[in-house]
Parts: structure tokens; C-alpha cells; sequence
């Protein structure tokens, strides 16, 4: 009787790696993309998301028209393109989050980072707390944070939710072995 109690718990631990694991994918500046005057900033719109280490941000641009640098911190203060850290040109650029902490990046393109093309994402600690998010420059007038469902909610969003399950199925299996 003890093997399927065995079983059962080696489960809910791969499934809890699986869930904890999961990394997301962002459009940059939402359905707008990377343009030079989207329908909200770029560091507003960063501000309402939460990045982690090993999400994905994508760029969508026109190709030969435009490309995303991602620069040091004094670079994109002043918009400087001559020694990027890392160049995106291809239209469709995708760049993984590596490590915690900002990220800074401009356009490519002659004068947009002047006129607003640029974003700088920061990247929570693993063990970040998710309620006390520092920004690198505060709006006048944050817009809310998306809301979660109630059984979200209650059940730690939905890794939360996968657990749950997850124990009723382990409880299931173990009862009928």
C-alpha cells in the first residue's frame, strides 16, 4: 500500500518543478509593437507587467526600417547607438531575460530614441517579492494592475491551481491502488 502513496508524492513533485519553471513570452508595447509613437509609453506599459528571469520579450517592427539596441543604462539616457551590448534587427526579435535586474533598450533608428523608442524592463529576483516592485521612473498616474479571478486568486494563480488539482488526482490514484 505504501508504493502508490510513493508514486503519488514523486508526482506532485515533478509536476510542482514543471509549474514553478514557467516563463512568459511579451509583446513590447502590446498590440502597438515597436513603433515610435505608441497609444501608451513603453515604460508604462512595462510597468504594469511583470518580467522574470527567463521571459521573453518580443519586438515587432518593420525589417530594414527600424531595430531594437540593448544598451547600458547611460546609453539610453542619452540615446547613444554607438556600442550597443547586443544589436535585434531582424523584424521579429525576440531577447530571453538571462538574469535579474533593468534592462535598458532604444531604437536603432536615426532620431526615435529622442522621440520616445526606448524601454527599460526590470526583471524580478527569483525569490522577489511580487508586491513591492521598485520602477526606474514612476508614472503621474499608474494605470491598475490586471486582476486575477477569484479561484486565482485563492488558489496562488494558476501553478496554484495546477497543484490543487493535482492532489485531488494524487488522492484519486492513491485510493484506488
Amino acid at each position: 500500500m505504501e508504493y502508490p502513496l510513493y508514486i503519488s508524492f514523486l508526482f506532485l513533485i515533478f509536476l510542482g518543478f514543471f509549474c514553478s519553471s514557467q516563463a512568459y513570452t511579451f509583446y513590447a508595447g502590446g498590440k502597438s509593437g515597436w513603433i515610435l509613437k505608441p497609444s501608451e509609453s513603453y515604460n508604462h506599459w512595462a510597468e504594469r507587467n511583470r518580467f522574470q528571469v527567463n521571459d521573453t520579450i518580443v519586438f515587432k517592427y518593420k525589417k530594414g526600417h527600424d531595430s531594437v539596441l540593448i544598451v547600458h543604462k547611460d546609453d539610453y539616457i542619452k540615446c547613444k547607438k554607438g556600442k550597443p551590448i547586443h544589436a535585434l534587427k531582424n523584424g521579429h526579435s525576440k531577447f530571453k531575460f538571462p538574469k535579474s535586474g533593468p534592462f535598458y533598450f532604444i531604437s536603432g533608428h536615426a532620431a526615435n530614441c529622442k522621440n520616445g523608442e526606448k524601454l527599460i524592463v526590470v526583471v524580478l529576483s527569483p525569490n522577489h517579492n511580487k508586491t513591492s516592485v521598485e520602477t526606474p521612473s514612476p508614472s503621474p498616474s499608474p494605470a491598475p494592475a490586471p486582476t486575477k479571478s477569484a479561484a486565482a486568486s485563492i488558489m496562488g494563480g494558476s501553478s496554484g491551481l495546477v497543484w490543487f488539482f493535482s492532489l485531488i488526482i494524487a488522492a484519486i490514484f492513491s485510493s484506488l491502488v
